[in-house]
């Protein structure tokens, strides 16, 4: 019997989540640069009490260079960083690293690297059924895919693709800057922003053999100038959002799930109405409520965080306001498996702030001191058992 596309693509939500369902405690593990500017040794760890919303002190996890983004197994036994500043090569072996995971103590214990093929990665997410780690190299301007084997461990390099071409900006847009990878929710497709094509690429994922290949259409574009950077699907798939760093814009999209085809619907501004995009601003990350009704991004030197009322029909946008994020930088932020929590990350401030989400409205409310973490990137969940 032949699934319909909508009862699969639930299905294959619903399998990926599963692992991590709601818990009343969680661990958050945050991403950090360990750079001359930080003070950071690598992966840290706090503990998350969802029914206060508070924070414990977090704590080294992991010692690791740059391990500015993380990525969580679907099963929750297993965590994957990138060493940003890894040449892999250069230096076989490295960019890619993974770790078992301790669901009761937290935990980090090194299985073993590999390298991901290119340079200067910055984004890997893993694929539903967690055989194959994909990555975006901004700096190599591509994207790669790593097997995982069944013991967590990263396995053969499967692909590396590169991408080519340029758009309208000279200082930004050279040459190719692939800046996320994200696994469509039926996990049939990859798509991936590039910042410097002003383009969002397409590959069908063959998780098996870790392969990607390029679809037809292989892309959607945004308005020149863009540079897209990240993108977030609705919980209902059928619609997806990508955040452009350059012009700090939001761009919306339906989603043919069938033909993983992008149609531009709307492109609004992340910052207030008025307010023009100044040297020092630009946009990070993107991220829709699990309930559907709200979508939130992050502004870089405006420090807020913009949240939008989606309409349930149409996919559109409707600006509900900005908060301020209490720090610098916010260059990633979080929402808790709840839906009740949003963590914003401060780079430059090294701090992590944590915001109560208001689920009628979608207003944010500061909820709780400052959390010091030295330079955060990135942050995930792990329920404690």
């Amino acid at each position: 019997m032949q699934l319909r596309p909508a009862l699969t693509l639930t299905l294959a939500m619903l399998a990926t989540t599963s692992a991590l369902a709601a818990a009343a405690e969680y661990f958050v593990y945050f991403g950090t640069y360990t750079n001359a500017k930080s003070t950071s040794k690598g992966i840290y760890r706090s503990r998350f009490d969802v029914t206060t919303g508070r924070l414990t002190s977090a704590e080294l996890a992991a010692e690791a260079k740059d391990p500015a983004w993380l990525a969580v197994h679907p099963n929750g036994k297993f965590l994957y960083a990138i060493d940003e500043s890894a040449d892999s090569q250069r230096n076989p072996g490295v960019g890619v690293s993974a770790y078992e995971l301790n669901p009761a103590t937290g935990a980090l214990t090194l299985l073993n690297r590999q390298s991901h093929g290119s340079t200067g990665a910055c984004h890997l997410s893993v694929d539903s059924t967690g055989r194959t780690v994909l990555v975006a190299n901004y700096g190599g301007g591509g994207v790669s895919a790593i097997s995982l084997q069944p013991d967590g461990r990263l396995g053969a390099l499967g692909s590396v693709i590169q991408h080519t071409g340029s758009s309208v900006n000279p200082a930004r847009q050279k040459s190719p800057h692939a800046h996320q990878i994200v696994v469509s929710p039926d996990n049939r497709f990859a798509l991936v922003p590039d910042l410097g094509l002003d383009r969002i690429l397409v590959y069908a994922v063959g998780p098996a053999a870790a392969k990607l290949t390029a679809h037809d259409p292989a892309s959607a574009s945004v308005a020149p100038g863009s540079g897209p950077r990240h993108l977030a699907f609705h919980p209902t798939g059928r619609f997806a959002y990508v955040i452009n760093e350059m012009l700090c814009t939001m761009t919306a999209f339906s989603y043919d799930a069938a033909r993983a085809t992008l149609t531009s619907l709307q492109t609004i501004s992340t910052l207030p109405p008025g307010e023009s995009v100044q040297p020092g601003t630009s946009t990070a990350e993107v991220l829709a409520h699990p309930n559907g009704k709200f979508l939130y991004g992050s502004n870089r030197g405006h420090h807020t965080i913009v949240a939008y009322a989606i309409d349930a029909t149409s996919g559109q946008l409707t600006l509900i306001g900005h908060q301020s994020t209490l720090g610098k930088t916010p260059r990633h932020f979080a929402l808790d498996p709840t839906g009740r929590w949003l963590l914003a990350e401060n780079q430059d401030s090294h701090t992590v702030a944590v915001f109560g989400i208001d689920e009628q409205t979608g207003r944010l409310t500061p909820a709780g001191p400052l959390l010091s973490v030295p330079s955060p990137v990135s942050a995930v969940f792990v329920p404690v058992r």
